[in-house]
């Protein structure tokens, strides 16, 4: 569906948008691939390794509205990757998150009107999903606006859907390549901030290939969830360490034990499908026939049980030590 469309992502420079624009220089030839974002020197260094004649780089804030109404010029599809993700540093810093996740969401949303781009995908996290900190919570605005702006976009513009997952496996700030350094730097035991702590666990090729399925699944205003495994802190301590040992830590701001991908309170709204979920819609908008049962691959789903929530801790799904290991491997 890629071939001679033009896609721009923002936040483009980032782990999730290097993998996208890989995969999709691998598998189409397309017009034109959209970095946007406002560090020139990851621009500078993403330049080196992606040089292919449909790419463009454009500096630009999501918080700039401008901007990005100028940057979306004829371009079909958008994946908003951009966002202040950083649990502790959100936390102290709240309205520099609001002003990029929240702001910077209706924006684009704004640009993607402007320019009638055709779909537009905003990638989420699971702590949006009945937030305990001020990251958690921007996303979960960021969701509403992105779910709420089909109707803004009316019957025949932009359709808006969200991709929701998990801790990205070897992704830039997150656990794996932290350990990774204080294991090169001769450190014996890791830091653990809870030993009972859970996460779902998701690869970068996973996430890239369940956003561009949801390009052709998407109706506008799913939240689409996919079925990933969990894992346990601890074995990945082990896993990449080889022994158990580890310090405690105690739990950072704004950190949860476990995480929710699904709420229980969204269970009458959430649909099962094979390999992922969808959380429809709560409010009806452009075409109060959606059938969110069937996507438009012709896809069936069917309800969840009432209690059902799809929680961390109680994922039938947990990846086991040697499984990790072989993830780290992938990783590095």
């Amino acid at each position: 569906m890629f071939n001679n469309k033009s896609i721009l992502i923002t936040g483009g420079t980032g782990s999730f948008g290097r993998k996208f624009v890989s995969y999709l220089l691998k598998n189409y030839s397309l017009r034109k691939v959209i970095i946007y974002s406002r560090d020139e020197l990851k621009q500078f260094e993403m330049q080196q390794f992606f040089d292919a004649d449909c790419m463009r780089y454009f500096i630009g804030d999501v918080r700039d509205k401008d901007r990005l109404i100028t940057a979306m010029k004829d371009v079909d599809y958008v994946v908003h990757a951009a966002a202040l993700k950083q649990v502790p540093a959100a936390e102290y810093n709240p309205n520099e998150c609001i002003k990029t996740n929240i702001n910077g969401a209706q924006n684009v949303i704004d640009a993607c009107i402007a320019n009638n781009v055709s779909r537009v995908i905003a990638l989420s996290t699971d702590k949006a999903a009945n937030p305990v900190n001020l990251y958690g919570a921007t996303k979960l605005a960021s969701d509403k606006l992105f779910v709420a702006a089909n109707n803004l976009s009316g019957a025949t513009g932009p359709r808006f859907s969200v991709v929701r997952y998990g801790n990205v496996v070897g992704s830039r700030g997150s656990v794996v390549p932290f350990y990774r350094k204080l294991l090169s730097e001769g450190k014996r035991k890791l830091p653990v901030t809870h030993p009972e702590m859970t996460r779902f666990w998701i690869t970068l090729d996973e996430g890239v290939e369940f956003v561009v399925k949801n390009f052709s699944r998407m109706q506008g205003g799913e939240i689409f969830v996919p079925k990933i495994p969990s894992i346990r802190i601890v074995d990945l301590v082990e896993a990449m360490s080889g022994g158990r040992d580890y310090d405690v830590i105690g739990i950072r701001p704004g950190e949860k034990l476990h995480e929710v991908m699904v709420p229980e309170e969204m269970a009458h709204h959430s649909i099962e499908f094979d390999d992922h979920f969808v959380i429809a819609p709560a409010i009806t908008f452009f075409d109060k026939n959606v059938d969110y049962f069937r996507n438009r691959l012709g896809d069936k789903g069917h309800s969840v049980s009432e209690k059902f929530e799809y929680h961390s801790g109680k994922n039938p799904h947990f990846l086991d030590i040697e499984a990790l290991r072989e993830l780290d491997k992938q990783a590095t």
